[in-house]
């Protein structure tokens, strides 16, 4: 009886499956593991957000560039002054309102202060590449993440497929089983053993599509793909560890050459140093040129006592041109100078660390996925092994059950080991490909499958 009651609890659960089979093989576009890379390299936020950002750095690298041009501005201003005036030749004040103006064109330009402005364009030019290397390092962590995502994929799927050739076995076997029972020569404890394994593998079917599901919903959240859009992936023909595994050093080596987290740590370094240069620069005169052209009128409004001159005579007789150099010299800063060069050395100091930690954390990790990779492969090879011998013996058992020599009990105790044999190769290998992947990657492999 306790048999038939979980049979009948885990065929409710599994009424649903041809509802989920018939959603799954809607036509939807396949995606294969680089359409999937590309479209996050060209659509994700976060890295369009990143490439914002290098365009703002650009533009900061622009505007140090254009320091080292002549300004060039202009002012105009009018006044009207009403005061009391002595305009009068015996001394007497007179109530005058006064209109006069000035127009100016000031222009002046750099000349020497020590290699700042210079060194200001080497760093925004640094910065701008930086905040490009931000990009590539933003792409990498959605490509490990996406790769992942995919092979959990693949891994759910490849298990359902063994998970229905189990199905298929389980119901031939219940049909056997009750032509058996039929016949007397086994007891309907028996039986109800084997309907039971039969709705449980079915059951296991269902979570097994249900998982496939849920890791595509997962994908697809990662490529931020909108709600509506009906998504998919492509299964490859053939998803196999590699045999031979690339050496720790040659791979750690190609890391810290290419990463672009290294190339980030580097270029802070080369900024910092600028920082130095530029705060050096500050205890060095500063000399500039600078000219303009101007003129100006005046005129009383009120109560005028003189003849008045014509504003366009005012204006060509007050028109001057200057040109002369400046010289800043700083003599005392209140230490601001000193105080900001001990800042940039204590944070040049810094960002050399933070290179040496970047160099060092990276060649952990690389070590770290040479000793995933490694032992993810040699689990691969035990499992194969394993679930050969598993297979063998689920065959043999098949073929002593067909003829009556052994029981039910016996041929699902091994059909569980062939169960957990399939289990744990599927796993080992799919795991092997990932942790390969990942080593590759810091050797600088594109992803493929």
């Amino acid at each position: 009886m306790k048999y038939l009651v979980i049979y009948l609890f885990l065929l409710f659960l599994i009424l649903d499956f041809s509802a989920i089979q018939a959603q799954d093989s809607t036509n939807v576009k396949k995606w294969s593991i680089n359409d999937c890379l590309k479209y996050a390299s060209e659509n994700n936020i976060q890295v369009n957000t990143l490439r914002l950002n290098e365009l703002y750095s650009r533009q900061d690298m622009v505007l140090a560039k254009a320091a080292k041009l002549p300004d060039l501005y202009s002012a105009v201003s009018n006044t009207f002054n009403n005061a009391n005036n002595n305009a009068t030749t015996n001394g007497n004040l007179v109530n005058q309102l006064i209109s006069s103006g000035s127009y100016s064109l000031n222009s002046s330009v750099v000349l020497w202060n020590d290699n700042y402005l210079n060194n200001n364009i080497r760093q925004k030019n640094l910065a701008m590449q930086s905040a490009g290397l931000s990009i590539n390092q933003s792409v990498n962590n959605i490509t490990l993440l996406i790769t992942t995502a995919y092979l959990d994929i693949l891994l759910s799927r490849e298990n359902l497929f063994y998970i229905s050739d189990l199905v298929k076995t389980s119901e031939a076997r219940v049909k056997q089983g009750q032509q058996f029972y039929d016949a007397g020569s086994i007891a309907r404890k028996e039986l109800l053993q084997l309907q039971a394994q039969q709705a449980s593998d079915r059951f296991l079917l269902v979570q097994t599509t249900n998982m496939i599901r849920q890791n595509i919903l997962l994908l697809k959240q990662l490529l931020q793909l909108p709600g509506e859009i009906l998504f998919d992936i492509a299964v490859p023909d053939s998803v196999m560890p590699s045999v031979m595994i690339p050496s720790l050093y040659i791979v750690q080596q190609s890391a810290l050459q290419n990463f672009p987290e290294i190339k980030i740590s580097k270029l802070s370094v080369d900024i910092a140093a600028l920082d130095i240069a530029k705060a050096r620069a500050a205890f060095k005169p500063v000399l500039s040129a600078g000219s303009s052209l101007g003129s100006g009128y005046s005129e009383v409004i009120t109560n005028s006592t003189s003849s008045k001159t014509g504003y366009f005579k005012q204006v060509g007789n007050n028109f001057y041109q200057r040109l002369g150099l400046a010289v800043y010299i700083p003599i005392f800063s209140k230490r601001a100078n000193k105080t900001n060069l001990e800042k940039a050395s204590i944070a040049y100091r810094q960002a050399d660390l933070n290179f040496k930690n970047s160099q060092l954390v990276l060649t952990q990790e690389v070590e770290q996925a040479y000793l995933n990779a490694a032992n993810a492969r040699e689990a691969y090879d035990a499992a194969s092994v394993q679930l050969t011998a598993a297979e063998e013996s689920y065959r043999i058992v098949n073929e002593q059950f067909k003829i009556g020599a052994i029981n039910s009990y016996d041929l699902l105790q091994q059909r569980n080991q062939y169960v957990q044999a399939i289990q744990a190769y599927t796993q080992a290998k799919y795991t092997a490909v990932l942790q390969q992947k990942i080593y590759e990657f810091y050797m600088g492999k594109p992803v493929t499958l």
